[in-house]
């Protein structure tokens, strides 16, 4: 059986006035146009309220907030901040007592201390590897895996253990070092370790059972940290796409399931693309029961310094 056929008539369609219509876009939201000499406070003004430039303002007022109501802040970032150059952007921030704890994957921890050993870091990783030199420098090994022992000997986190490692060697460049300023300034700094991502771990010099226990004390004194952030905290990823995003989200379960209110805090990620894990394990997952979560994408190296000279500028 053949159904009518259909015919459409435009000049029945039901339009209404634009003035009715909800908007996403606001010319009161636009950016304001440059001007040369302007201090920084009017350039931050001068950002659009709109889509990043909302949650970049949002991210800073939460941090400002946090620090007012001494509420922890917590930085958990990959190597490539540091290799970034960004130390002295994050050390000013701990001396501004903005920072209460700053987390590291292995990566991380290797390119802080190098920095601190000899002013440098980061290999031309191709040529390297070409003739199976990548990662052998002997010094990076042998003073960090002495340090993981140590940190079994005294019952301390990794991130402690190297902190006390470059002050008590007085490493040249330690005053560029994260580790060493964090001890410095009384920040917890926690060293997250994956066995066998590190290059330190291809040594002979490497004890895995030392590694691990060093490791997991960190492990515990993050879930600390982690336990105080409801009711204002923050926390922000930045940059590592897999170790402290899948870390995070293990220790604020640790801290819920021991009876901790860890909920209404702000919860961010930085980094350059998008990645599933820091998306899921740092904006989304642990906010769900309340609390803010911003994902902003942009290069390190200008996203980092920006941001902290806002919160400096509002402190």
């Amino acid at each position: 059986m053949a159904r009518d056929k259909i015919k459409i008539n435009l000049d029945k369609l039901k339009t209404y006035p634009i003035s009715k219509r909800k908007c996403k876009v606001r010319h009161e939201d636009f950016a304001k146009p440059p001007s040369k000499a302007a201090l920084f406070s009017d350039f931050y003004s001068s950002l659009p309220n709109i889509l990043a430039g909302i949650d970049f303002k949002a991210v800073v007022e939460a941090i400002v907030s946090a620090r007012n109501k001494k509420k922890p802040v917590i930085f958990m970032m990959g190597g490539h901040v540091i290799k970034c150059g960004l130390n002295p952007v994050i050390i000013e921030l701990m001396k501004k007592k903005v920072i209460t704890a700053v987390s590291l994957n292995g990566a991380g921890a290797i390119h802080d201390f190098e920095i601190a050993l000899i002013g440098r870091t980061s290999e031309d990783v191709p040529d390297a590897l070409e003739d199976g030199s990548f990662g052998m420098a002997k010094e990076t090994a042998l003073y960090i895996n002495g340090a993981l022992e140590e940190a079994v000997e005294k019952d301390i986190g990794a991130g402690r253990a190297i902190g006390e490692v470059i002050n008590d060697e007085k490493l040249s460049f330690r005053n560029q070092s994260i580790l060493y300023n964090a001890m410095k300034e009384d920040v917890l700094v926690t060293v997250h370790i994956a066995i066998g991502t590190d290059i330190i771990h291809q040594h002979p010099s490497f004890d895995a059972g030392a590694a691990g226990q060093a490791s997991i004390k960190d492990f515990y004194n993050l879930i600390e940290e982690v336990a105080a952030l409801g009711d204002g905290g923050v926390v922000l990823n930045i940059g590592s796409s897999v170790v402290l995003p899948e870390v995070f989200l293990k220790a604020i379960n640790v801290a819920r399931n021991l009876g901790y209110k860890v909920k209404d805090f702000t919860a961010c990620n930085f980094d350059m693309i998008y990645h599933y894990r820091p998306h899921q394990n740092v904006v989304t997952r642990p906010v769900r029961s309340g609390g803010k979560g911003y994902n902003i994408i942009g290069q390190h190296e200008i996203l980092l310094p920006l941001l902290a000279q806002a919160i400096i500028e509002k402190i």
